[in-house]
């Protein structure tokens, strides 16, 4: 074998110093900060190369320390000392996401549109009115302190006073928060006119419920998106991260959609089920069955995303510990009462893991059943009439398991499978026989914001995650 140069034992030393990437995506999330780092993204075989986690430091007022942790420690596991990327991108759920309120006419009709809107692009839904505003709901808002703010109400030329009137009120009260309106078509110049007087800044988007029974969400998603990544940086230390970002920020729920979006283009209709230390997602992407379209009672969106605040396996394990029945309790979760008091954010002990693993059981049994629409009984003078409510997923041919509980514990294909198994008789589950995928990489949320930019890559890389064979 021939012996190596000194100079050759430089430059290889110099190399494991520093190592080029293309692409680093953060995850700002409200207690992880997490990076992904991806390379070949112009190539066809994109690779995803390694992940980085550190704690995310909001308390500290600077999410920036986070991420520089975050990258310390990927550059621990990639065995570098010095790293160098070509495009940062960047989501954020930090200090408490994209907080909103929503005010709207009716509730089952512009409300509940404009609520969809809202959930469905990543914002976290703090306040929901309908009708004229009190200036109790208008205490509240000032309370809550939203990033975004959505008003809608009226379907193009009917109704105009409620969103006139809410809008007035509002503008007065939080002149300094950016307004969303999704209304009637007719308020524009309207609104437009009280926003100049009031020197607050308004954007405007299509309305989110045009005609009776139409939903239009599509447009106000995407704006939200816009206006998020623009008044991002009013949170702790977001300044400094939107300075080293070359690449939009978007809300981490709403990258995930994003994803499942592209996920059903390649694999057909399906759910993602994202069980997290707070919360459980659920994202569906697909069409009524033509049999429950014909008596569903109200529209749904075809990207319909609920986020179930109760059902977090940390910060909300009380929550779904009192879901169990005595019987249930005694039997899967006995040690419940020690670790309720002793529970770490990681689970690293065997018991600890299978206390985590039921949690998860529960969480994606009782997310699923919310998210699912079910068949209902109406009486009238004719008698009964049945008729359907709610998202329908019997087309449903996939689910996708993301998020850290059912990703990086044992089990959780066994858990998703038993969660299909949970629904009613009368519920809108999709097929017991549906197919499981785990998202291994554990990169959803990366992928949705790489694929604005390298749409080609995030598929295949996606793929790669799920252990799906590209046939494209």
């Amino acid at each position: 074998m021939r012996r190596k140069q000194p100079d050759e034992i430089v430059k290889e030393a110099v190399m494991s110093q520093r190592k080029s990437i293309d692409v680093l995506v953060a995850e700002i999330g409200s207690t992880t900060t997490v990076i992904n780092a991806f390379d070949g993204v112009e190539g066809s075989d994109p690779v995803f190369i390694g992940q980085g986690q550190a704690r995310t430091t909001v308390e500290e007022g600077d999410v920036g320390v986070g991420l520089d942790l975050a990258l310390t420690d990927l550059k621990e596991r990639l065995g570098c000392a010095d790293l160098e990327w070509r495009d940062m991108l960047a989501t954020s759920s930090a200090a408490g996401g994209l907080r909103m309120t929503v005010h709207g006419l009716v509730y089952d009709m512009t409300v509940r549109a404009a609520r969809e809107a809202a959930l469905g692009s990543g914002g976290v839904i703090k306040a929901v009115t309908a009708g004229r505003l009190r200036r109790t709901d208008l205490a509240k808002v000032r309370e809550i302190n939203p990033n975004i703010i959505l008003v809608a109400g009226g379907t193009d030329y009917g109704e105009r006073d409620t969103a006139l009137a809410n809008f007035e009120a509002l503008s007065r009260t939080v002149p300094s928060i950016p307004f969303i309106y999704a209304g009637n078509v007719e308020n524009r110049d309207e609104i437009a006119l009280m926003a100049e007087e009031a020197g607050v800044r308004v954007y405007f988007t299509e309305n989110v419920y045009p005609k009776l029974d139409q939903l239009n969400i599509e447009p106000t998603r995407t704006l939200i998106h816009q206006v998020f990544e623009e008044h991002i940086t009013h949170s702790p230390g977001m300044a400094r991260i939107r300075e080293r970002v070359n690449g939009a920020i978007l809300p981490t729920p709403g990258a995930v959609m994003q994803c499942a979006i592209m996920a059903q283009e390649i694999l057909g209709p399906l759910i993602v089920i994202d069980v997290g230390g707070a919360t459980t997602d659920v994202h569906s992407v697909c069409e009524d069955s033509p049999a429950v379209a014909d008596v569903m009672m109200e529209a749904e969106p075809f990207a319909k995303r609920t986020v179930e605040g109760d059902l977090g396996v940390f910060v909300n394990r009380v929550h779904l510990v009192e879901k169990f029945s005595e019987e249930e309790a005694a039997r899967l979760i006995p040690q419940a009462a020690y670790f309720l008091e002793h529970a770490s954010k990681i689970p690293t002990t065997p018991e600890e893991v299978e206390f985590v693993e039921r949690l998860t059981q529960k969480a994606c049994d009782v997310a699923l059943d919310r998210h699912a629409g079910q068949f209902i009984d109406l009486y009238g003078p004719t008698g009964r009439t049945t008729l359907a409510k709610g998202k329908d997923l019997s087309l449903v041919r996939t689910v996708i398991g993301t998020g850290g509980a059912l990703t990086r514990l044992p089990g959780g294909r066994d858990i998703l499978a038993h969660a299909l198994c949970a629904g009613g008789r009368r519920k809108l589950f999709p097929p017991k026989d549906a197919k499981i995928l785990l998202d291994g990489d554990y990169i959803m949320a990366s992928l949705g914001a790489l694929h604005r930019r390298h749409p080609t890559a995030a598929r295949r890389l996606l793929l790669k995650s799920l252990e799906v064979e590209d046939r494209a």
